[in-house]
């Protein structure tokens, strides 16, 4: 009957706690403007084929370099004009957000739950496992992670699986250092003391006690990774080596654009701002989520 008493207030606290926390998330304005435009690029990339105005691989040499809407020379239907081919700037801009978000999620997913699970690890358990990893992750901090990204998919070959192993390969280890230090952190709190003198296992305070309180710190590094990757790939893809040419992707769209910015500002200047919106939304989602999350912001 008592367990029965004391477990009711229990579950109460923690639904409240829940309730807490999504009435955070739900009111904070960064999280509701920035997710709601990174939910509208998930749209986008899903339902490109039916959303997209026109066949993004089109090619019409007659309506090259057409201005975008209210410009003089305006065709109807090409909404933000057409490149030096003729190809619909719109429609290219909308698939193009399929490859820098397919991108962003897996890389950073991948790269989050290798660095997060060696971070842990190190910051933990300590002795040899930290002293292995740490000289690892400064061993691969020691390369130039643009050059190396570089390097890495001229050797896998172009593709949107290079860019994501590049990017998982390179960037595990900022997920590692960071988890590391606020485990090792976690690690001297009373709560994981408390909870070492009832005599959980170490294991299971690792995963029941300090993971979810260094959630927090991994959900911005998350949400800033994505913007991130999506960079990589855009860089990636300006120099030539990410996905085919023909494969209409936001780096891509840039590179053309500069080759032809005299006659077709419009090529280069569109794809440039939803590049640096994309990377903005996933920069203010992280931090909103990060303060909605953590309980010591919240006070």
């Amino acid at each position: 009957m008592s367990e029965i008493a004391t477990s009711a207030p229990r579950a109460a606290a923690k639904q409240k706690g829940h309730r807490t926390v999504m009435g955070a998330i739900l009111t904070d304005p960064k999280v509701i403007i920035a997710g709601g435009f990174i939910l509208l690029l998930v749209i986008l990339a899903i339902f490109a084929p039916y959303i997209a105005p026109k066949d993004p691989l089109e090619q019409d040499l007659m309506l090259g370099t057409l201005p975008p809407v209210n410009g003089s020379g305006y065709e109807p239907g090409y909404y933000l004009g057409t490149d030096d081919l003729g190809r619909d700037v719109l429609s290219r801009l909308i698939y193009g957000t399929r490859i820098a978000l397919t991108v962003a999620f897996v890389a950073a997913g991948l790269a989050a739950l290798f660095g997060t699970v060696l971070g842990l690890i190190a910051g933990w358990y300590g002795g040899w496992p930290d002293a292995v990893i740490s000289r690892l992750v400064e061993i691969w901090m020691a390369f130039p992670p643009v050059l190396l990204s570089i390097l890495l998919v001229a050797v896998l070959g172009s593709g949107v699986h290079s860019v994501i192993a590049a990017i998982v390969i390179i960037d595990w280890t900022r997920f590692c250092r960071v988890i590391r230090a606020e485990t090792m952190g976690q690690a001297k709190l009373d709560y994981v003391t408390a909870a070492r003198t009832m005599g959980y296992p170490k294991l299971r305070i690792l995963i029941r006690e300090i993971l979810p309180n260094v959630a927090p710190v991994l959900v911005a590094l998350i949400s800033l990774e994505m913007g991130i990757a999506v960079i990589v790939e855009a860089i990636l893809s300006f120099v030539g080596l990410s996905v085919s040419s023909d494969t209409p992707t936001w780096g891509g769209m840039i590179a053309q654009g500069r080759q032809i910015i005299y006659q077709g500002w419009w090529v280069l200047t569109f794809p440039l701002i939803a590049l640096f919106a994309t990377v903005l939304a996933f920069n203010q989602l992280g931090d909103g989520l990060r303060r909605a999350l953590d309980p010591v912001l919240q006070r």
